[in-house]
């Protein structure tokens, strides 16, 4: 990166910041949220326009079951129409819990039928009251109406709903207790539930052709976070010499820096060019090749490197992959992501939360049936159980147990989980002393360098003494050296001008931290292996089921066919669920702790008109 900074008369600043949004490539310091109540505002009025866009997106009622009736009405669209869409989902709210109130209404007068009110009102003129009630059938009783004038108005067979009538006045008692009267006729409820239904349709019909305003919606919300992005950098400036003069601090990628210096000259601003180092905080821009860039995603999430540090995403792409394959287990599944991916990338397929993510999802997906083909599960049968695979291709599956003399018969996969956990932390560590040694120093990671060495020296002499590769002389004097001059590096020389007690305590303290992490680090690699066998027994499971209701009769297909189908498609959510997080907990946890990642920087935003 560059530093520019930018020096101009306070009255020129607004002037000088659009052209700055024009050249799209200088990214003024400031802040990234609103600082006022008037960026608050504007950030407000961008939010509503980006809410009701999402929204104006998602809808589709051509399933509605008033399809027909909503695609017919028309509705005038007045003002805004982000004021109208925003109004209209309100009133949509309010009418869907008065049309669940009026069902209840129109339920509750529907044994009471139709009546005249007047007249029933006028009862009580002639000085009677009606009483009405409601009770189980086999609670009624048929000599109520011998003891009192009583009419039963409906009954179903469950309930009987009857009213008596009585003179104002006078003492009134009767067996069962009275139940509220009608609040209308069922009429006046279902003419009340249609006009609702009728307000819900033309609110849909207005939320329909309010698509037709998605573009203005669209350049509406751009302009908004223009203004907010030009204002914030406005309040970012610097004044001086009473304020009449106004200093800004921008950033561009050097590779601009020509193109930047004609425009900058052009515009007759005073300014001073020097290259960015790290007390300046520069903003990071990631620059990947196409796979590596697929996967700036998990680095965005962490958060984006300091400018010394070391960019992750080359060595997390890799093994995350490695990582989602191993998870999901099965060649089958792999095929399914892989024409997904392909789909959502050719537009066959649209599903809003994958938007975008068509490419990542095919990477994905072929990982995972190249690293299912090793595993030998393809759907959750096996293949090297299967004969019609190819004896060459059973050649390259990791499958089966392997004898480990002192320890047991262990599974060859989670061998392999443990194997690659520990590559991945011997890198982690390897990282992280290139990395601390460049921005720090040598002399600061004397104690890194001596963990390296020891750790990642132990697990190459552990090979070559498994693999019989050095002899027990040379094996025990390179464990004597490795051991050495990582003591002295860990306990004595850790920090180089310190009391050596005080370097001889710190050493043993990050022996304890490094003994209790380093072996929880590992071990939580076995995931690897827990996730795919379980998503491979599930997926077997499954296969049982349907073939155990699978017989000779051409009916039974059916339940085999539709147990096959559901089953594996809930595993694969299953397992593409955990497939997901897990292996983004292995980098964020233990691959980013032990290479030392901070993923403090601020990534780079440049001021521009296309937000």
């Amino acid at each position: 990166m560059t530093k520019y900074s930018f020096v101009l008369l306070t009255g020129e600043k607004e002037g000088f910041l659009e052209q700055l949004q024009e050249l799209g490539v200088v990214d003024i310091s400031r802040s990234v949220k609103p600082i006022d109540s008037d960026s608050s505002v504007m950030f407000h009025k961008a939010e509503r326009a980006r809410k009701t866009l999402e929204f104006l997106e998602s809808i589709d009622y051509s399933k509605d079951a008033d399809a027909e009736a909503i695609a017919k009405t028309t509705a005038d669209i007045e003002g805004n129409p982000v004021d109208f869409v925003e109004e209209c989902r309100a009133k949509l709210t309010e009418l869907n819990i008065a049309i669940a109130n009026a069902n209840k209404q129109l339920s509750a007068r529907l044994p009471w039928g139709e009546y005249d009110k007047k007249a029933v009102d006028g009862l009580s003129d002639l000085g009677y009251s009606v009483h009405y009630y409601s009770v189980d059938a086999k609670r009624y009783d048929e000599a109520w109406g011998e003891l009192y004038p009583l009419q039963v108005v409906y009954e179903d067979g469950k309930k009987v709903w009857f009213v008596t009538v009585a003179p104002k006045g006078e003492a009134y008692s009767f067996p069962v207790q009275e139940t509220a009267a009608p609040e209308g006729t069922y009429a006046e409820a279902a003419a009340e539930l249609e006009r609702l239904k009728a307000e819900v349709i033309k609110c849909k019909a207005g939320l329909l052709n309010a698509k037709d305003y998605i573009p203005a919606i669209k350049e509406a919300s751009n302009d908004a976070l223009v203004e907010l992005d030009r204002y914030l950098a406005n309040e970012a400036g610097q004044g001086a010499a009473e304020d009449l003069i106004t200093v800004f601090t921008g950033f561009a990628p050097s590779e601009n820096d020509a193109d930047l210096i004609e425009a900058f000259d052009k515009m007759g601003v005073l300014y001073i060019k020097e290259e960015a180092v790290q007390e300046d905080n520069p903003p990071i821009k990631l620059k990947n090749g196409w796979f590596a860039r697929q996967f700036e995603v998990f680095t965005e999430m962490y958060g984006m490197p300091v400018y010394t540090e070391f960019d992750p995403t080359p060595i997390v792409a890799p093994f995350y992959l490695l990582f989602f394959a191993m998870c999901m287990g099965d060649a089958g599944y792999g095929i399914i992501l892989l024409l997904m991916g392909i789909m959502l990338n050719k537009g066959w397929m649209k599903i809003g939360m994958f938007e975008g993510l068509g490419s990542i999802i095919a990477i994905l997906g072929a990982g995972t049936m190249l690293v299912g083909t090793v595993l030998g599960t393809f759907f959750g049968t096996s293949l090297f159980d299967a004969a019609w695979v190819p004896q060459w291709m059973k050649g390259c599956m990791i499958v089966g147990d392997i004898d480990i003399p002192s320890i047991g018969t262990l599974n060859i996969q989670m061998i392999l989980a443990m194997g690659i956990g520990i590559f991945h932390i011997c890198l982690a560590m390897t990282v992280k002393a290139i990395c601390y040694t460049k921005r720090f120093g040598i002399k600061e990671n004397i104690a890194t360098w001596g963990w390296l060495l020891l750790i990642v020296g132990g697990v190459i002499l552990a090979l070559l003494g498994v693999g019989k590769i050095l002899s027990p002389e040379a094996m025990k004097w390179a464990v004597i050296a490795v051991g050495g001059i990582s003591a002295l590096a860990i306990y004595i020389f850790n920090t180089p001008g310190r009391n050596p007690l005080i370097n001889i305590g710190a050493g043993l303290w990050d022996t304890y931290n490094m003994a209790t992490g380093i072996l929880g680090d590992v071990l939580s690699y076995l995931r690897l292996f827990a996730l795919g066998l379980a998503g491979g027994m599930l997926g077997q499971a499954f296969n049982d089921l349907a073939l155990s209701v699978r017989g000779d009769s051409v009916i039974t297909w059916l339940p085999f066919v539709l147990i096959l189908i559901i089953g594996h498609v809930m595993n694969i959510m299953l397992s593409g669920l955990g497939a997901f997080v897990h292996p983004m907990r292995l980098t964020f946890m233990e691959y980013f702790k032990n290479a030392g990642y901070e993923g403090k920087g601020a990534a780079y935003n440049p001021l521009k008109t296309n937000k």
